[in-house]
């Protein structure tokens, strides 16, 4: 029997689902738009199907981690769930309208969390399994960027020469009956290639970003008997799209332009390693955040290529000696050598890495072309990834001392 309740239950998890569209759509296609190799509207639609795939496949771990793992699945009566869910999306929407790409798993485990605090029956366990790989994998992220920022970014740039077009390498002939991509006259079928590749790197994304995510709309209705886990997944994805199409623009804005004005390699590296941690938490039933890894990935990138102007020797003398080891440019990651030209050019093989100054030899004005990231806009981020969390801990906590309409033995 259909309730005024359970429409009230569906709507939020709607509402939820709606909100991690516009937040993670940014993270995963942010790259890829802010490169011009799609439109906002190309991205939500690969984002909604890749999604769905991805929850349907492998989210479906993370479904059952949150539905009956952090608490036991009987508390999560009706209301409980309505009241978990308003809170996550609540949060989820003042992240939207900061504009910035939300800690969307972060924030639903906070909210299930002060459910479980408040009737004593949270899973401790659990919940520092799921913790401890949140402390670990923003770290994980971090280094393996700044390694490869350090020590293998520059010959990368040379040897696969993935400088991009001021615009989209595929234009769209419509003198046809049938539009037909084509190549752009100002494009290589180099870069066209590499496009593609870092294309198909975002799509990877989206398919963690609805394997991690997809449990955060639906998992409480699961747990507590209201639709199955295959239900909850469509309705999710569904919702998703939606988020995608609307309010998305804003973090797409955020992340392709604000954090970082990202070259082809960068965003193939970052795409690539955030995409890589969290499907694989997932894979282990591990609700984690895609904003969180694939920010610190662009970070990590950035720092360690700008890292390249001091060797660890000099750096840890002076700070042995109470000195300032080098001047770091935080425009590290984009930027050109003076004997590069704009476009992408065929790499000359063994002879590119003969252009890669050694690390200590470049100097900090070889590094600052464009900037790596905007300082206000990274604080914008990190504050709100601790904020959404503990708002929806904090308000579920209280809501739920007050009004205990959880479920228990």
């Amino acid at each position: 029997m259909i309730t005024v309740l359970l429409l009230v239950g569906l709507a939020v998890a709607v509402f939820v689902g709606f909100n991690i569209g516009g937040s993670s759509t940014g993270v995963a296609f942010g790259p890829a738009v802010g490169s011009h190799l799609v439109s906002k509207t190309g991205a939500a639609g690969l984002f909604a199907l890749f999604a769905l795939i991805g929850g349907w496949t492998v989210g479906r771990g993370v479904i059952d981690t949150m539905s009956q793992g952090i608490i036991p699945q009987n508390y999560f009566t009706l209301a409980a769930s309505v009241g978990v869910l308003f809170f996550v999306g609540l949060a989820l929407l003042i992240s939207n309208l900061f504009g910035v790409p939300a800690s969307t798993s972060m924030t639903a485990v906070g909210a299930i969390a002060g459910l479980g605090l408040a009737s004593g029956s949270l899973n401790w366990g659990v919940m520092g399994r799921i913790v401890s790989w949140w402390l670990v994998s923003p770290v994980l992220a971090f280094w393996i960027c700044a390694v490869i920022g350090r020590y293998f970014y520059p010959y990368l740039s040379e040897w696969f020469a993935l400088d991009q077009s001021e615009s989209s390498p595929i234009r769209i002939d419509s003198s046809g009956r049938v539009p037909v991509p084509r190549l752009a006259e100002d494009a290589t079928r180099k870069e066209l290639f590499w496009s593609l590749v870092v294309l198909v790197i975002s799509c990877y994304m989206a398919f963690s970003a609805g394997a991690s995510n997809v449990a955060n709309a639906v998992a409480p209705l699961v747990g507590g008997g209201t639709i199955t886990a295959s239900q909850g997944v469509i309705l999710a994805a569904a919702a998703i799209a939606i988020g995608s199409f609307t309010i998305a623009r804003r973090t797409l804005d955020t992340v392709g332009n604000d954090l970082t004005d990202l070259p082809l390699l960068a965003s193939l590296i970052v795409a690539t390693v955030s995409a890589t941690i969290i499907t694989g938490l997932s894979a282990l039933d591990i609700p984690a955040s895609l904003a969180v890894s694939a920010t610190m990935c662009i970070v990590g990138l950035g720092w360690g290529r700008a890292t390249r102007t001091t060797t660890i020797a000099d750096a840890a003398s002076a700070a042995i000696q109470g000195e300032e080891s080098a001047t770091l440019s935080t425009g590290a990651l984009a930027a050109e050598t003076p004997d590069r030209t704009s476009g992408v050019r065929a790499a000359d093989g063994d002879r590119a890495g003969e252009r890669v100054q050694p690390i200590g030899d470049e100097e900090p004005t070889d590094l600052t072309s464009q900037d790596l990231f905007d300082p206000s806009a990274t604080g914008r981020v990190v504050m709100l990834w601790i904020l959404t969390p503990s708002l929806s801990a904090i308000a579920s906590y209280l809501l739920f001392r007050i009004f205990p309409v959880y479920g228990g033995a």
